[in-house]
């Protein structure tokens, strides 16, 4: 069973349509963090989850707020955004254990700001600059994770 996979993204569109495949890989429900530096196109890859479960508008980095909710018709998904996180306490604070139910999915970005306070995640999604475009590299810690790659290079 796939546990590391990497995949080249040409370009933005490439990068959006690939957050369509995750999305539906892991039926809209999971734990994921997000790493790479800042423009590595992690909010980009969170806008193609948002679309391919159903959301029209824009989707926004939630750098002041820390999490925005999209209640979609089908879906719960939480995208998160840690990097201006004080202290990881501050989770606590933020209802955090509210969000991280198994029906829900939670787009985590700068997951290592939150260390101590976040339960492992099924699925950390690096992505990382490649020239002009970007790699995403898939790693899974649990069986769902492991299920979401095995979908995604089996389409």
């Amino acid at each position: 069973m796939v546990e590391d996979i990497t995949f080249l993204l040409a370009n933005e569109a490439a990068t959006v349509d690939f957050g369509k495949q995750l999305a539906l890989a892991a039926g809209g429900k999971g734990i994921f963090y997000l790493e790479g530096n800042l423009g590595a196109g992690k909010t980009t890859l969170c806008r193609g989850v948002l679309q391919a479960l159903g959301h029209q508008g824009s989707v926004k980095s939630p750098t002041y707020t820390l999490v925005e909710p999209y209640e979609l018709a089908s879906y719960k998904v939480y995208h998160f955004d840690l990097y201006r996180l004080g202290e990881p306490e501050e989770l606590e604070f933020l209802g955090v254990r509210d969000y991280l139910l198994d029906d829900n999915l939670c787009l985590i970005e700068w997951p290592e700001r939150g260390e101590g306070f976040l339960p492992v995640a099924d699925l950390t999604v690096t992505l990382s600059y490649q020239g002009q475009g970007r790699t995403v590299k898939l790693v899974a810690h649990t069986e769902k994770g492991r299920q979401v790659c095995h979908r995604i290079t089996n389409k």
